[in-house]
């Protein structure tokens, strides 16, 4: 028995595959655009500027090994690109000292930054009967006795970059604030009722990867 020839079928078979062809064609050419249109407008990060920090409570207990830190700073964010947008999510914020956190995470709310804008945010960190180990504790009672504490401001969270109505897949962002606290010279710092400020205007380290 042969098999008989229809040509209805062969033209289906046509059709699907010029169909799946233009659809393969098409999503080529929408990735081109988008990487020509990334190279074209090449996204700088944002940058972060440290610039106050407000300290209420920082009191170390040797037996046990125990830190209360209360602080409020002042973080500003700006956006340096002239044709790009940048959408901020879930930035938690924290202090460490030593590479060990000190204070709870704070979440900041969610922030688009439009072309070269900036944002300013004031939030507080907590921290009370944090154990720390007891290496860091002798090291931090040195820095106290000395006068000088560097802390460690950490964002860590997530961006988009947004150009017109095209949205960017999801970015890690890491930022690293040096808060350098005094303890012995008070001209560093000026009294806000019961607490301490420090005007700091200090420039961060941003870190962008997948």
């Amino acid at each position: 028995m042969t098999e008989e020839y229809c040509p209805h079928h062969q033209d289906g078979n046509q059709l699907v595959k010029r169909i799946a062809i233009a659809i393969v064609g098409l999503l080529i050419v929408c990735a081109i655009v988008v990487l020509l249109v990334w190279a074209i407008l090449h996204p700088s990060k944002p940058r972060f500027l440290l610039q106050d920090v407000t300290i209420y409570a920082f009191n170390l207990s040797t037996a046990p090994h125990l830190l209360t830190s209360n602080l409020q700073i002042t973080l500003a964010a700006r956006n340096p690109n002239s044709r790009i947008g940048i959408s901020y999510r879930k930035l938690d914020i924290f202090a460490s000292y030593r590479n060990q956190q000190i204070t709870l995470p704070t979440l900041l709310p969610t922030t688009y930054q439009g072309h070269r804008d900036f944002t300013i945010w004031s939030p507080f960190l907590y921290g009370n009967d944090v154990p720390v180990a007891p290496f860091l504790q002798a090291g931090l009672s040195a820095d106290m006795n000395g006068g000088l504490v560097m802390l460690d401001i950490k964002v860590f969270g997530h961006v988009k970059w947004k150009v017109g109505s095209w949205i960017s897949r999801r970015y890690q962002i890491n930022v690293h604030c040096p808060a350098y606290i005094s303890f012995s010279d008070r001209i560093k710092g000026f009294q806000v009722g019961s607490a301490m400020k420090y005007q700091l205007l200090q420039t961060c380290r941003v870190d962008i990867s997948l």
